[in-house]
């Protein structure tokens, strides 16, 4: 609750684009009713958005927020005069700028300091003191038990070998990057000599996305294509099966629709709360916007466990219940059936706080890709 004679804290939703920064004003999403494919679109609501490649910053960057400061990290900085538009319309054209960093590929680090209910009027991105080990174009960024692990990504101009170490981690609490122990990575071939090692391209890996619900240990949050799914994971009792739950509440809209979607993201909010961001583009029948207008699908919810239990020796029984087809189940046992419908039963409630469609015209004109969202509240 906020304190009388003291504003409120603004929500923020902080969105790194392959050329921009984008916060989004989470208080003024809001429940959106769709009765046509023909539906509206609204626009972003904005607290304010960087221009990176007008600001001279790499092409790429994933974010971070940590301790009241979001970080930018990695990506690629094309030739001088190159429009960066070029890196994701025409891979390996442009090149890159081989004085800037490492031959082009960015080990440095930007910080933007939250403190402040004014930091979203003046997006002061500045080059921090600490650099990566090695360059990391359009990096995976995340962040487990107050660590940063930072894994390289497909560059652009994907001729280029990766430097190494391609996996480390950051430390805030003594500002210091460790290498990790490189993943296993897929081989791609560009000529009969030349074979670079380079992370499996999007969109095929990961096949999900999500994240873990703040409050729960056991519930996570993911996308998986275009759906939203929830799954539970067994905690004390290790021989009860994996349930899972596809969120019908929170990806209708979009499945309606038949939006098709880029690879989106999940965001936690803290505690119960959790967002949902699909990109997406219009297909050509839509009167209202054009053919393929990039859109936005975001939806934020609240998530409670609901109180279903069954036995360890039901789940060892479900176990193997559990691929049955449904013929199978209804030849088998009436204990057994009402086994099948517990583990097939809901086990979470999902109280929609907002949904809708919205605007990409603050995104620039290429393919609308998240590289990364973090949720922060300004006070």
């Amino acid at each position: 609750m906020a304190v009388e004679g003291k504003p409120k804290p603004k929500p923020v939703l902080w969105v790194a684009t392959h050329q921009r920064l984008i916060a989004i004003d989470m208080s003024k999403l809001k429940i959106n009713h769709y009765k046509s494919p023909r539906f509206e679109v609204l626009p972003l609501p904005l607290f304010n958005m960087l221009n990176l490649a007008e600001k001279d910053f790499p092409f790429g960057m994933s974010c971070f927020v940590r301790d009241s400061k979001l970080y930018m990290v990695g990506g690629e900085k094309p030739k001088p005069g190159a429009s960066p538009l070029l890196l994701p319309r025409q891979p390996r054209k442009p090149g890159h700028d081989k004085l800037f960093g490492d031959s082009g590929l960015s080990p440095y680090v930007y910080v933007l300091d939250l403190t402040g209910l004014d930091s979203t009027t003046d997006l002061d991105l500045r080059k921090h003191h600490t650099s990566m080990l090695a360059a990391k174009p359009i990096p995976i960024v995340e962040e487990i038990e107050g660590k940063i692990y930072v894994l390289s990504g497909t560059p652009w101009q994907a001729e280029c070998l990766l430097p190494v170490p391609t996996f480390e981690v950051y430390d805030p609490s003594i500002e210091q990057w460790k290498p990790l122990p490189e993943p296993p990575f897929h081989e791609q071939r560009w000529s009969r000599s030349q074979i670079y090692k380079l992370p499996v391209p999007h969109p095929f890996t990961p096949l999900c996305v999500g994240k873990f619900v703040p409050a729960y240990n056991d519930i996570f949050i993911y996308i998986q294509f275009d759906s939203v799914c929830a799954a539970m994971f067994p905690s004390n009792d290790k021989s009860s099966p994996t349930r899972y739950q596809h969120l019908d509440e929170v990806d209708g809209d979009l499945l309606n629709r038949d939006v098709p979607s880029i690879r989106g993201v999940v965001v936690d909010l803290g505690e119960h709360e959790m967002c949902i961001m699909q990109p997406g583009k219009t297909d050509s029948e839509h009167d209202k916007l054009g053919p393929c207008c990039s859109i936005l699908y975001i939806t934020t919810f609240k998530v409670e466990k609901l109180l279903h239990s069954f036995s360890s020796a039901q789940a060892r029984g479900l176990k193997l219940l559990k691929t049955a087809d449904a013929s199978d189940v209804s030849q088998t046992s009436s204990h057994h059936d009402n086994d099948v419908q517990d583990i097939r039963a809901p086990f979470l409630s999902i109280t929609l706080m907002s949904k809708g469609f919205y605007d990409l015209d603050a995104w620039g004109p290429v393919a609308p890709h998240i590289c990364s969202a973090f949720f922060h509240q300004l006070h």
